[in-house]
């Protein structure tokens, strides 16, 4: 499912979002002492319950990856909550310090609804999953994984995705259940520059 037009931010959401993510990082490193964003900042789409993850980068290299597949909260509030956990609590990376701060790319994934994808096998779930474009979300007994839309910049190749994907789960590039359920969704980049 492509985004609609109206899923579409405009260019002044896009910009008070990078700046959510950057506040909240300097408030976790305690450049500032920023709260949360206010009722007063939660207008328009940046109030509307949207899904978002928050990417850091230092040097082209992941340096946290955080975020929520299912909109919970305001956009703007969702984006505040990930900024901060991609910078303090991934657990594949130590928390971010000061001395980074000034070397990090940040980038925000503003996810359009899931959708569910029907595949009785791999080769089904193959042959519906757009490269490229797709983000994929796959759950099974309580466990849920997602690669983002942008991971194919890296992978390339549907099978290796799908097979990685389920690596970072904890199951065999093999694993297939009938009780797998699968997800896709679109994401709407944005980039500090």
């Amino acid at each position: 499912m492509a985004a609609l037009p109206s899923t579409r931010l405009d260019p002044a959401a896009r910009r008070a979002l990078l700046e959510t993510a950057a506040t909240a990082i300097e408030a976790g490193l305690g450049l500032t002492t920023a709260e949360p964003p206010t009722a007063a900042a939660r207008s328009g789409v940046l109030g509307e319950p949207r899904a978002s993850f928050v990417t850091l980068t230092i040097a082209a290299e992941l340096r946290g990856c955080c975020g929520s597949i299912e909109p919970s909260r305001p956009l703007v509030l969702d984006v505040w909550h990930a900024a901060q956990a991609s910078a303090f609590r991934d657990p594949r990376f130590p928390p971010l310090d000061a001395t980074e701060w000034d070397s990090v790319g940040l980038e925000i994934s503003v996810l359009t609804p899931c959708e569910p994808l029907r595949a009785g096998s791999e080769a089904e779930l193959l042959r519906a999953l757009v490269p490229g474009r797709d983000g994929l979300v796959l759950e099974w007994r309580g466990r849920r994984v997602t690669f983002l839309p942008k991971v194919w910049e890296q992978i390339d190749d549907p099978r290796e995705f799908l097979h990685l994907l389920k690596r970072k789960a904890g199951w065999e590039a093999g694993f297939w259940a009938a009780d797998l359920q699968v997800w896709r969704y679109e994401t709407e980049l944005i980039a500090a520059e």
